[in-house]
């Protein structure tokens, strides 16, 4: 039967990533993964067999950058007919040893280059993809499923040329922002609409994000939509050469239910999903009709998880005991002085609307904190420059704690802007590794990785010596405090603090660690840091809703809620989950004030109104 016709009668679950279960089968992430099917055929036939035991009714084959552009650079451009067709063999042959009747997907990415580079290059992009799903079709798909395109004009003309080929049905997915659009800022329901209006019979949206913002996307868009939906297993982490991701199959399978309901027909996943969370999507949908008209509006009001609109500040208190003039340095000299000190994250906007960010910060400031600690690009999605907006913070009195990732600049860019902070006045400095740039906005840009956060550590301490990492003196000695970052919620503790260690002997100064939502955890990270003699500023994220917890808990790496405190949150949104939120953040800085006299404060999606309550919270015991 067509997949089009079944669609109208039932919710069909696809597999899941191919490159992850590899991975996890020894492969090299900077290999060819393609290149597998002739010269690894049976581990490939293997990730398809896995994914059909789960309850997988669809198997994407493993040609998504099987284009001649891409096969290039692993000096496979002659080969690109033959990976092609032996992706779909493989498919089949797994379909036949395990008795099953799925569809095969002829997956087809972008090519890898832009119009311009193919200018430049004199590549004729329309050859190169008839080259690569003329191979597909050929050996008999039953679906050409294009994915990941994030730029609509390459999806036209992949969808042209599908359209001069197929005799089979066509699906358009799409990579789009977090606010659903596409690069060059068209919204994705109009991509959706132009790529229906020219041919294809299916689209889509894969990649780029988890379950819970992949759900936000559909909720808006119309149910009678030939919707597929094939998220990522939230945000990864990368250690030791591996991607590593945390959902758990439950809770993927759980919004992969509320994406059927909201209108999805085919359902798989993407980034980071293996057969155990498409084993539990199956079963899930095994008893799910397709929705194709939304009569309410969605049970659950829409967060979004990357950047709500900002809150109008509360009135200014002073509430600060330290004068303008008095109140020592840095946030080291402040605690040796014995005060309690409050520093919090609120991230650099995405856009130019600054004003917003600057109220939120100087609100903050009023409340109590010390410092506002800006990241640097967090999760690789861009913002504007911490740099630019720490100088904008200074210059209105307010402290700038600002992190800098290895992640987008060489050793020598990395010094350049430390000596640029230092010009500028702005001591306090938090290196980090930094998110690998595939998992943000703009998986096309490339990680650096010159040095690592603790090799940064070291150039910082050089440059308090007065010297740069050649060690060629600087003339003026910098007065950096530099910091480090350590996660309490790890499953095994020690691996972290024998890192830390590292970090400390390397220059770090103070710790700054990811949010704890479990008093026994405080208790256990105040002890077992106690020995390294330096401030720990635990982290203390006031959550917002049920659904944001649970969102956190699944998808955020180093995030750990527990049980108890996701039963306090479930089903609780809106201003009832951000009061409970709020409350369960006060007990924690309550917990935090028996061991630590410092407290980071992280603001949620810049809800700095939560943060401010809590700062203000925190001086009112005293502190």
């Amino acid at each position: 039967m067509n997949i089009l016709e079944e669609l109208q009668k039932r919710v069909i679950p696809g597999d899941g990533a191919m490159g992850t279960l590899l991975m996890e089968r020894g492969v090299a992430w900077e290999r060819c993964f393609e290149e597998l099917n002739l010269s690894e055929p049976a581990m490939v036939r293997s990730v398809h067999e896995a994914y059909l035991h789960a309850g997988a009714q669809l198997l994407e084959t493993n040609s998504f950058g099987a284009n001649t552009v891409r096969l290039t650079k692993h000096g496979l451009e002659q080969r690109t007919v033959e990976i092609n067709r032996a992706a779909v063999r493989l498919a089949r042959e797994a379909a036949v040893a395990c008795g099953g009747r799925p569809w095969i997907a002829g997956s087809v990415g972008p090519l890898g280059v832009t119009l311009e580079q193919a200018r430049e290059r004199s590549l004729d992009r329309e050859a190169l993809f008839r080259e690569q799903i003329g191979a597909l079709v050929e050996e008999g798909v039953d679906l050409l499923f294009l994915e990941t395109f994030a730029d609509l004009e390459e999806m036209r003309l992949a969808l042209r040329v599908c359209q001069s080929l197929a005799k089979c049905p066509v699906l358009s997915s799409f990579a789009c922002s977090a606010e659903g659009l596409l690069r060059d800022g068209t919204p994705i329901l109009e991509a959706f609409r132009t790529c229906l209006a020219e041919g294809a019979d299916m689209v889509g949206l894969n990649c780029a994000h988890g379950p819970h913002a992949m759900l936000r996307l559909v909720e808006p868009l119309p149910a009678d939509l030939p919707l597929a939906v094939f998220a990522n297993a939230g945000y990864p982490r990368f250690t030791e050469g591996r991607f590593q991701y945390d959902t758990s199959p439950e809770y993927f399978a759980g919004i992969g239910l509320e994406l059927a309901r909201q209108g999805a027909k085919l359902i798989g996943g993407c980034c980071g999903t293996g057969p155990a969370h498409i084993a539990a999507l199956a079963q899930k949908l095994a008893t799910q009709a397709p929705v194709f008209s939304k009569v309410t509006s969605p049970k659950h009001p829409q967060v979004n998880v990357n950047e709500p609109a900002l809150v109008a500040a509360p009135a200014r208190q002073n509430l600060v005991a330290l004068g303008e003039h008095d109140a020592p340095a840095t946030i080291l000299e402040r605690l040796a002085a014995g005060r309690t000190v409050i520093v919090t994250e609120l991230d650099p906007p995405k856009t130019l609307d600054l004003e917003n960010y600057y109220r939120g910060a100087q609100a903050l400031t009023d409340a109590g904190s010390d410092a506002i600690t800006l990241a640097d690009n967090s999760l690789a999605i861009l913002r504007v420059s911490n740099l630019a907006v720490g100088a904008a913070l200074k210059q209105r009195g307010i402290t700038p704690l600002l992190h800098i990732a290895c992640r987008d600049k060489n050793l020598l860019g990395l010094q350049s802007e430390l000596l640029g902070m230092a010009a500028l006045g702005m001591n306090h400095v938090l290196p980090l590794t930094g998110d690998p740039a595939k998992v943000g906005d703009h998986p096309g840009a490339t990680s650096v990785y010159d040095v690592t956060s603790i090799e940064l550590l070291k150039i910082v301490s050089q440059m308090n010596a007065g010297v740069n990492a050649n060690g060629k003196s600087i003339k003026n000695s910098t007065r950096f405090v530099a910091g480090c970052t350590f996660n309490p919620n790890a499953r095994n503790i020690e691996p972290q603090l024998s890192r830390l260690e590292r970090k400390i002997a390397a220059g770090a100064q103070y710790v700054l660690t990811q949010p704890v939502f479990d008093s026994a955890r405080l208790r256990l990270l105040a002890e077992r840091t106690k020995p390294f003699g330096i401030p720990i500023f635990p982290g203390i994220w006031p959550l917002l809703s049920g659904r944001q917890a649970e969102f956190l808990h699944n998808e955020v790496p180093g995030i750990l809620i527990p049980d108890m405190v996701r039963e306090r949150m479930r089903g609780k949104e809106g201003a009832e989950g951000q009061e409970i939120g709020v409350q369960i953040a006060k007990e924690m800085c309550e917990e935090a004030l028996l061991s630590f006299r410092s407290i980071y404060l992280i603001t949620p999606f810049l809800r700095y109104d939560t943060t401010v309550e809590l700062a203000q919270f925190i001086r009112s015991l005293g502190g």
